[in-house]
């Protein structure tokens, strides 16, 4: 399973979304490295398919897999929760996914 982290400098939802996801990861067993990737350009977001920061990709496909269509942009990203919407994904987005991927 290949797991990445995008996000730009500054995010300031970056550092909070990488330690949800790396908390999911060891509460689900799951020893596989994380990739951090700093996007830094417009040309960096359409090479990795970047939604937004922080954004989470498993396997190269976005933990949202509804948004698959939607095009690369180098700005922020929010997330739909129950709660209403956040900077941090929720962590069930991120399990569902991994569930999904394995």
């Amino acid at each position: 399973m290949r797991i990445r982290f995008l996000y730009f400098k500054d995010c300031p939802n970056a550092e909070p979304a990488l330690r949800l996801l790396k908390k999911v990861l060891k509460e689900m067993k799951i020893n596989e490295e994380v990739e951090t990737i700093e996007i830094k350009s417009e040309k960096d977001a359409k090479r990795y398919n970047f939604l937004g920061s922080p954004s989470i990709q498993i396997n190269g496909i976005d933990i949202e897999k509804e948004r698959k269509n939607d095009p690369p942009m180098f700005g922020c990203r929010v997330y739909k929760t129950p709660d209403g919407y956040s900077g941090v994904p929720p962590a069930e987005l991120i399990v569902k996914a991994i569930k999904r991927e394995k």
